[in-house]
Parts: structure tokens; sequence; C-alpha cells
């Protein structure tokens, strides 16, 4: 334990040394934090090299939606918390991106509307697997799913080792939250009878079509804004949360989010 207490230290100490050289004045200031975090996420050996160029395409669609949270995605935000206290078994899907970004918010997030947190890699390996777990309950979590590969079950129709599913996580969910997801298994796991809520800047994604929430925002501005509307909602009662959920429509929100691209496009 104390060789984690001084590894995390040291890291931190890294991490920290870099920020400061960039400027908070810098306009791009905020997207060349994330640049760094998964940059150092990929040499602490959690991220895999693809991740890195799926960060750089959630960047350029960031981008156009102005970098900030649109009031389509907020309102998607608000459904999603709604249908997540609404859920009797929802799971965190989470990935080295999504770790590196937001892993304490996603902590907080899980404990706010009581899901579990699932580890589900595209790039799986033993010791990615292993770290992010470390990650993970150095926060305060211990009850970390998908990191026993003797235990995890197989979801059919999944072609790659993101099929792999604890059987009291996301194998038996009724509520999957996933973000930079593969198309293939969002698909599955909406055709298996599951709602999904992605967060996804891609709103022409396979998986922004699919599920039935799509979160079009960055992943460091959605979680703290869920964080907050699941500590405004958790205490109304079922039907104040099911009006938010019905009066919802993933198409019309989709269809709002390409707007705002190409009115950016237009001013650009």
């Amino acid at each position: 334990m104390l060789k984690i207490f001084i590894y995390n230290n040291f890291i931190n100490f890294v991490i920290l040394s870099k920020l400061y050289m960039i400027p908070k004045s810098h306009p791009r200031y905020e997207s060349l934090i994330q640049r760094e975090k998964i940059k150092d996420a990929y040499k602490e050996g959690y991220l895999a090299d693809s991740g890195m160029i799926a960060h750089g395409r959630g960047e350029a669609f960031d981008y156009l939606i102005g970098e900030k949270t649109t009031l389509s995605s907020e309102k998607a935000i608000k459904a999603s918390v709604a249908t997540l206290l609404l859920a009797k078994n929802p799971v965190i899907s989470v990935n080295g991106n999504s770790t590196a970004l937001a892993a304490k918010e996603i902590v907080n997030l899980a404990n706010e509307t009581n899901s579990k947190i699932e580890i589900n890699l595209f790039y799986r390996t033993e010791e990615r697997v292993h770290i992010i777990s470390n990650i993970y309950r150095n926060l305060g979590y211990e009850n970390i799913l998908g990191d026993d590969s003797e235990n995890l079950k197989y979801i059919n129709n999944i072609d790659s080792p993101r099929a792999t599913a604890s059987e009291e996580g996301i194998y038996s969910a009724d509520l999957v939250l996933v973000s930079l997801e593969d198309g293939d298994r969002a698909e599955v796991l909406v055709n298996n009878g599951k709602k999904v809520i992605a967060i996804d800047l891609n709103p022409l994604s396979r998986t922004a079509k699919a599920v039935d929430i799509t979160i079009v925002d960055n992943i460091v501005r959605a979680i703290p804004l869920m964080i907050k509307y699941a500590k405004q909602l958790k205490s109304k009662d079922k039907s104040y949360l099911k009006k938010i959920v019905n009066d919802f429509s993933n198409a019309e929100n989709l269809k709002e989010s390409l707007d705002l691209i190409e009115i950016a496009k237009i001013e650009e």
C-alpha cells in the first residue's frame, strides 16, 4: 500500500507540473489539459493507442459545438439521470478514456444514482484491467466489476473482447451508461432489451443513433452535470421521473445537435 501511495503521489506531481506549464489564459486550456491526461493514461499503460485517436475525433466534434454543454445536451443529461434513478440494476461501463478523464466524477455519479461500475475494454489485457481497477479502488470504490476474467460471461453476437460482462453487472443490467462506445456492442445491448445511455460527442455515430439517450457532450462536462441533477432528482417520486423520460426524444435530440454543428460550420 505504501508503494502505491508513493507512486500515485509521484504521478499526481508529474501531472500537476505539466498542467502548470499551460497558462489558464490559453484559449485551448481545458482541451490541452484533457490531452495531457489522455497522454499520461497511455504512458501509464491503461489506455490503448487507439484511445488517443478516439479522443482526437471527439475533440473535433467538441470544437464544433463550441466546447460547452448545449441546451439539447442538458435535456439529454436530465433524462439520463431520471432513467438511471428509475433503473433496478444500472451499470456505468468504463474504459481507459473515461477513467483518464473522469474517474473521480464517475465514482460520485455511481454513488448518487446507486449504480455499479464495470470495466469493459475493447483491447483488453490483464495489465490494463489491473491498473484501472486500482484507480477506482484508490478513489474509494471497492466493488469494481469486470476485473475477474475467470468469472465473466459472454454476450452473444459481439465479436470482440467487449463481449465480456460480469453476471451481476452489465450481463444482468437493465440499464447501461457507456462512453466512447463501439457501435456493435451498443446495438447488441439494445437488442438484448437493455436501456442504453451514451455519452458521445459524435451525433452521427452508430452508437448515438442506436441507444435510447445520447448525451452529445464531453464527458468532463456531462458527468459533473449528471451528478448535479442526480442530487436534485433522487428525492422525486417515480411519476415525476417517468414524465421527464417520456417527454424526451432522442431523435429530436440528435437533430438539434446536428443543427448546432451546421450553424457552427457556417459561422466558421
